[in-house]
């Protein structure tokens, strides 16, 4: 055993350690602007740099304590399948991958289900953890998914989903696939029902999540600054041989060629979801009245018949 290797340089290592990436405790926080912020008022800006505006990252449970009203919501469980039914293994096992994933997070998978209130609407919301594994998508995530849907359709209440992830689950090959098309059908049977369903893209939003329910949305916003795409820049950039602009895949650069309906800052979006919400099922309301006018009864048609 080469105890340089093993003991001596782990423990020079760990004196140098930066202890404020991982202390709860710290008070500063870094931004990509290489600016240190105020923790507390990093926090009040909605974890927004208040110097460059970027948005960062945010746990499930932080995106639910600021989306709905006073910050008050309930979690709903959501089924939890086979851990790793191919055994998958590459320079690590994929079983211990979920384990510090989960460590990390707190949460069984990526994605988190909750129920409450925005602007005094009854809905149901999903949001997605990039820390845990990139947020990516597999079996345990399309569960989720699917149980959110059922749970709209079910309390006939609206479904909002914040996606950010890399895309599908390699670790978990085509049953990670398959969840793009089980998304897509379940997204489906929530318009057959005629419940709003809105999709907030965030940083970054990309590969099979882009490419199925993410998409799907009657409305679909994303955070101000994000990442929206299938393939990276750099793979495109490299297929097509042409040099794209810098704003490329970025959500204002998206929605300016159409596949996006609004770019909101994370401080508007309670309010504007909340307005996109009441006038979306006052509509649904009155087309709802205007069918039962419009049907004949079994009298009428005798009525005619005669």
């Amino acid at each position: 055993m080469n105890w340089i290797t093993k003991f001596i340089k782990p423990k020079i290592k760990s004196l140098f350690k930066k202890k404020t990436s991982t202390a709860d405790e710290t008070l500063w926080i870094s931004c990509e602007c290489k600016n240190l912020i105020y923790k507390e008022d990093f926090e009040k800006n909605f974890y927004c740099c208040p110097k460059c505006g970027v948005h960062h990252k945010l746990s499930c449970k932080d995106r639910f304590k600021l989306f709905f009203d006073n910050g008050i919501y309930e979690l709903i469980d959501t089924p939890l399948p086979i851990d790793d039914p191919l055994n998958f293994v590459d320079n690590k096992k994929y079983k211990d991958r979920l384990k510090v994933a989960r460590k990390k997070t707190g949460q069984d998978d990526a994605i988190l289900v909750a129920k409450g209130k925005v602007n005094n609407i009854d809905l149901t919301v999903g949001a997605q953890d990039f820390r845990f594994i990139g947020g990516s998508f597999g079996a345990a995530s399309g569960e989720a998914f699917i149980t959110a849907v059922q749970h709209s359709i079910s309390n006939n209440t609206p479904l909002v989903f914040f996606s950010c992830s890399g895309g599908q689950r390699m670790m978990e090959s085509s049953i990670a696939l398959m969840q793009m098309t089980r998304t897509s059908l379940a997204v489906n049977e929530l318009k057959k029902n005629n419940i709003p369903y809105i999709v907030v893209i965030t940083n970054p939003t990309t590969g099979g999540v882009t490419a199925s329910w993410a998409m799907l949305g009657d409305i679909i916003l994303a955070e101000k600054g994000s990442v929206c795409g299938f393939a990276g820049k750099r793979v495109i950039q490299d297929t097509v041989r042409e040099t794209l602009p810098d704003e490329f895949q970025t959500a204002e650069y998206v929605k300016e060629h159409g596949f996006l309906d609004l770019v909101v800052e994370r401080k508007y979006l309670n309010s504007t979801v909340g307005t996109l919400l009441s006038v979306m099922l006052k509509k649904t309301e009155t087309q709802a009245k205007k069918e039962n006018t419009d049907a004949i009864t079994i009298n009428q048609s005798l009525q005619s018949a005669s």
